[in-house]
């Protein structure tokens, strides 16, 4: 058994983040290619659990999860469409899990920025 200690904590304000940015791929834009931007701060020795924060630019796409995820928008407004066209607006404070299987699209209104928290069996 590996013991952790207070020195394995991980503070996204203290710890340097695996920074990437890339086009949202065309093959998934439903209206314009916005620029996605991560900044990775933390993935569990099985590859399974993942953390950091997430910002995207305004446009929108389709999205297909097959991991569980637990966000936090930290800012801007984005808007949750299911595949049956129901959809709910994200703005800043909003706290929610996506479960493994939503299907749907990623709508962002005003440049998005949230907190991921990702398990991915």
């Amino acid at each position: 058994m590996n013991i952790q200690s207070l020195s394995d904590l991980v503070f996204f304000d203290r710890n340097e983040a695996e920074f990437s940015e890339y086009e949202t791929p065309a093959e998934k834009c439903v209206r314009g290619k916005p620029m996605q931007r991560t900044w990775h701060h933390f993935t569990s020795s099985d590859d399974k659990f993942f953390a950091g924060i997430w910002e995207a630019e305004p446009g929108c796409w389709k999205i297909k999860y097959t991991e569980n995820e637990f966000c936090q928008i930290l800012g801007g407004r984005s808007i949750l469409r299911d595949a049956t066209g129901k959809e709910t607006e994200l703005k800043s404070g909003d706290n929610f899990v996506i479960p493994a299987g939503f299907e749907g699209e990623w709508d962002v209104i005003e440049t998005t920025r949230k907190i991921y928290v990702i398990y991915e069996s």
